[in-house]
């Protein structure tokens, strides 16, 4: 329903802000982390958010950016993980860094999130990667293979921004920006996130 809130940022607590559009004042769940990077208050900001609705609450939470948002929707299709599990998970990491752990099945990785057991950690990583070759996020054809392989990009990058709901063309036109020899996977994927904003 909100694609995003533009407005003054009135104030920032523990868990949310308040956005102040034309008088009317939208209390925004976030994580810490987030909030901590909103901006300063009675400054203008531009929030991402996601519109809840439940038989007993309706909630807004809102991301600095849309991978934020994108990586929360993904969080949410998992069984047992809520909205504010998946905020909590996302204050906690850098979503790349989290799209590489769920490609690489780094069990280690997600357990080290605060309140994810190896259980949840084996849940995330199986339904997350069902969902998105349902939605063919994961999967490559041999010629894009062949063109990342060219170029010396790393294929697990590409996966993770393919996570965070960017297409084919934009990630390859963003790629092909960055010197990828020198670099990891994660510099090159923040990289990548910088064009791709």
């Amino acid at each position: 329903m909100y694609a995003y809130i533009k407005g003054d940022l009135e104030e920032k607590s523990n868990g949310f802000v308040v956005i102040d559009v034309m008088g009317i004042g939208y209390k925004i769940f976030m994580s810490n982390s987030a909030i901590g990077r909103a901006g300063e208050l009675h400054s203008k900001v531009k929030v991402y958010t996601y519109y809840q609705v439940s038989e007993d609450n309706i909630c807004l939470y809102g991301f600095n950016t849309k991978e934020e948002l994108s990586m929360f929707e993904l969080l949410i299709t998992v069984s047992g993980i809520g909205p504010k599990s998946a905020v909590n998970m996302l204050s906690n990491i850098e979503p790349s860094t989290f799209a590489l752990a769920v490609i690489n099945e780094d069990i280690k990785k997600i357990t080290s999130l605060p309140g994810i057991g190896t259980k949840t950690a084996q849940r995330l990583v199986l339904e997350l990667k069902d969902k998105l070759k349902k939605e063919n996020s994961l999967t490559q054809n041999e010629e894009i293979k062949a063109t990342i392989n060219k170029e010396e990009i790393s294929s697990d990058a590409f996966d993770a921004l393919q996570i965070l709901g960017y297409g084919r063309k934009e990630i390859e036109e963003a790629l092909g920006k960055i010197d990828c020899n020198n670099i990891g996977t994660e510099d090159i994927i923040r990289t990548a996130l910088k064009y791709l904003s």
